[in-house]
């Protein structure tokens, strides 16, 4: 599952959300939560917390820019090894390795640059490569790429949002949709598991299907229903796909400004 709580479940003014999160996450019960956002989240006590609610393990890579990614993972699933992708992300990447009995299988939370498709072609770039240096064939990039995916025309989706958003999705041009994040994940081999699962009988339904962001009540002006939330595997993952969804309605409409996603794998824990 992968899910961008905004602003690490807290507003500067307003209610507390980390509750209807928690509530979220245990009903879905994922064996791995690829989560972002998370603001706050490195003072001390506070990634613990959330953790123990879960009952899962947590692994945090803390930012330098903007807010903090994590890995949680539930047992018995065991960590191989984990660390944050050392480049300068303007959020941040986490990697964490899990022992499965189909080899090992590396997860990634990513969080790309949400102001220029530039900076965030750029991210991608070091992130294909972690994905590269990942031991065996398994590999899970999961996260909020703040970027529209390729082969879909995003041209009226984009001119609904106001001038300062529309911006962010644009190319130098100002009329070119910018795609080019996404477009150099797949380029590089990753599979988008959305459109996998979906087939190629209609695109365009998929891709309304598959919108991430704003939820109904949580926020979201700088958005205009968008699928900005992916999960991205190797060839060798995306083969033990079965299923993979959006999940909407009850606590997620409030919970944030994205919904989250989640994938079922044919995957046992060694």
């Amino acid at each position: 599952m992968t899910w961008n709580i905004r602003t690490g479940g807290r507003d500067r003014t307003g209610p507390d959300r980390r509750d209807l999160v928690c509530r979220v996450v245990t009903a879905q019960a994922p064996d791995v939560l690829a989560v972002q956002e998370l603001r706050g989240f490195d003072r001390p006590g506070v990634l613990a917390g959330f953790a123990d609610r879960l009952a899962m393990r947590p692994y945090l890579a803390r930012s330098c820019f903007g807010q903090p990614v994590a890995v949680l993972v539930r047992p018995p699933w065991r960590t191989r090894s984990a660390g944050p992708v050392r480049r300068p992300l303007h959020h941040a990447a986490q990697r964490v390795e899990l022992a499965t009995t189909a080899g090992p299988l590396t997860v990634f939370s990513v969080h790309l640059d949400p102001y220029t498709g530039l900076r965030r072609r750029i991210e991608a770039g070091w992130l294909a490569a972690a994905v590269r240096r990942a031991p065996g064939e398994l590999a899970l990039l999961a996260g909020d790429l703040n970027t529209l995916d390729p082969g879909i025309d995003h041209t009226g989706r984009v001119a609904r949002l106001p001038v300062a958003y529309r911006r962010r999705h644009l190319r130098r041009d100002g009329r070119t949709v910018d795609t080019r994040a996404v477009a150099r994940l797949l380029a590089a081999g990753l599979v988008d598991l959305w459109t996998h699962a979906a087939g190629p009988a209609d695109p365009a339904g998929s891709a309304e299907a598959g919108l991430t962001a704003p939820t109904r009540h949580g926020g979201g002006v700088e958005f205009s229903g968008m699928r900005l939330d992916y999960l991205l595997g190797t060839p060798a993952l995306a083969a033990r796909l079965r299923d993979v969804h959006v999940v909407r309605g009850g606590d997620t409409e409030y919970a944030s400004d994205h919904y989250p996603v989640v994938a079922d794998l044919d995957l046992d824990p060694a």
